[in-house]
């Protein structure tokens, strides 16, 4: 578990990747001395989290890091989400 605050910066629509998943996005802009965007992912039942704030407010989020590789074209690929569970 990790959790990191920011203003929110930007908030995606829902999309819909297959009948059993679904995600939508958002972005918060850190405070620290040199400000970070950072983009986390809300997933299925944890969607509409989201929909209580807005742009511009001040959020604590709290997240899970998740990584996956796989082969294409005989390369390996990782990809990487911060998967958040909760915001405040």
């Amino acid at each position: 578990m990790y959790q990191l605050k920011g203003k929110i910066k930007r908030i995606e629509a829902l999309n819909v990747v297959s009948e059993k998943f679904s995600k939508r996005e958002f972005v918060i802009e850190t405070s620290d001395q040199y400000p970070q965007d950072v983009k986390f992912q809300l997933v299925n039942d944890k969607c509409s989290k989201i929909d209580a704030f807005g742009i511009g407010q001040e959020v604590e989020v709290s997240f899970n890091i998740r990584g996956k590789d796989f082969v294409k074209d005989e390369k390996i690929l990782l990809y990487n989400s911060l998967d958040a569970y909760e915001i405040k």
